[in-house]
């Protein structure tokens, strides 16, 4: 059943660039975008469906590619801990972090899990995304990684959105392996990852590379698990310290490499090689109140793809906008609102292998698009808070919120 969307303008995000269509329409039929261009040149057919986009300007659907929102509780003490200057490492250190997060989350239910997820994610699904990753990572035995990997498989089934999971178990060292991190990580490699893949719950492996996590060594040893099972990287590196992780991900050819602050010029050069995208995370950047900025002119001068995401999660990203991300992109990391849609557009795209289907509007691809109320693209980059007007839809059909 073809449908024909018009009285629109188009930021197709072709080449990471608004490539505009001014007056344009769309045609999908089989959840695809069968046709789309100049409303004037539209194909002759029966279309069983015609709407009306009242001058809307269209963009991809926004994929929101590096979230931990699947947790238990919550940490909003410790965000006044740290107002009160106690560091991330000293909070972590005394049973907090991501520890607090774990036995939380191992404490609740698949169905408590899933309605707490839910109710954050439809504020993200509400902003415009309409893609998201979704990591592991408290729960740390196979029990626990396995429940929280299920909801994220739940959440696909409930809500209009393309939802990919990512086994994050190398995210901290559970308390049962208390200075055993090597044993640690042999039992992901040797028992939990491939049980967890043969079940299909996971579609990427990612893990936390740093002084106070895993080191590069053992990363290693995990990536080479991910490979031997076929599944793709990413990496959380160079938040904290320069370990090389993100060189180290861009030799296995990972999609993306995470936070990096403290990267320097070889990793850049590296990730530019092996086409890695760089996932900039200003939700973190500034609630921990950092200081150390990314390499954003290296990363521009070697052509690297940027990509921004939410972050979300209990501790150092509980942000619950795509939108203001993107802000936050513009005003902390000087990209322009250009760059930041297409950050968390084709880029997005790119840095979940999603790139053949998602991420930029033309023939072939899903079509998961953004009617907003605007009268230019950077309005949507420029608005701080509330909720821009906009109608959203999701492989071919328009939902509500």
């Amino acid at each position: 059943m073809k449908k024909l969307w018009t009285n629109c303008h188009i930021a197709t995000m072709q080449d990471g660039q608004y490539s505009s269509i001014e007056q344009a329409a769309i045609v999908t039929f089989a959840q695809r975008i069968h046709w789309i261009g100049a409303e004037k040149d539209v194909p002759v057919d029966d279309y069983a469906e015609t709407i009306d986009l009242n001058g809307a300007w269209v963009t991809p659907g926004l994929i929101d590619c590096h979230t931990h929102s699947v947790f238990g509780g919550n940490r909003s003490v410790e965000f006044e801990k740290r107002l009160q200057g106690v560091s991330y490492a000293e909070i972590a250190a005394s049973g907090g972090g991501i520890a607090s997060t774990v036995r939380a989350t191992r404490e609740a239910s698949e169905e408590q899990l899933l309605a707490s997820a839910l109710k954050r994610i439809r504020c993200l699904l509400k902003d415009g995304v309409t893609t998201i990753e979704i990591k592991s990572g408290y729960g740390l035995d196979y029990s626990n990684e396995r429940k929280m990997l299920r909801v994220i498989r739940k959440i696909a089934d409930t809500l209009p959105m393309t939802v990919r999971a990512t086994c994050l178990a190398a995210h901290a060292l559970p308390p049962e392996y208390q200075d055993q991190s090597d044993a640690y990580i042999e039992h992901i490699c040797n028992d939990m990852l491939p049980k967890l893949h043969q079940e299909g719950l996971v579609d990427a492996v990612d893990a936390f590379c740093e002084y106070l996590a895993f080191s590069p060594t053992q990363v290693e040893r995990l990536f080479k698990t991910a490979q031997s099972l076929n599944l793709p990287i990413k990496l959380h590196a160079e938040q904290l310290s320069a370990l090389g992780g993100s060189s180290l991900a861009a030799r296995y050819q990972a999609l993306s490499a995470d936070h990096l602050e403290f990267m320097t010029e070889d990793d850049v050069k590296a990730m530019a090689a092996a086409g890695t995208v760089a996932v900039l995370l200003p939700g973190a950047f500034y609630f921990l109140r950092e200081t150390k900025y990314p390499p954003l002119d290296s990363l521009h001068q070697h052509g690297v793809r940027i990509a921004l995401s939410s972050d979300l999660n209990p501790g150092t990203s509980p942000a619950l906008s795509l939108r203001l991300m993107m802000n936050m992109g513009s005003t902390l990391f000087r990209l322009t609102p250009e760059q930041t849609l297409a950050a968390v557009t084709t880029h997005a795209a790119h840095a979940l292998g999603l790139q053949d289907t998602h991420g930029t509007l033309e023939q072939g691809k899903v079509a998961d698009f953004i009617a907003w109320d605007i009268e230019h693209p950077s309005e949507i980059v420029y608005w701080l808070g509330s909720d821009l007007p906009k109608r959203i839809i999701q492989h071919g059909t328009e939902i509500s919120i």
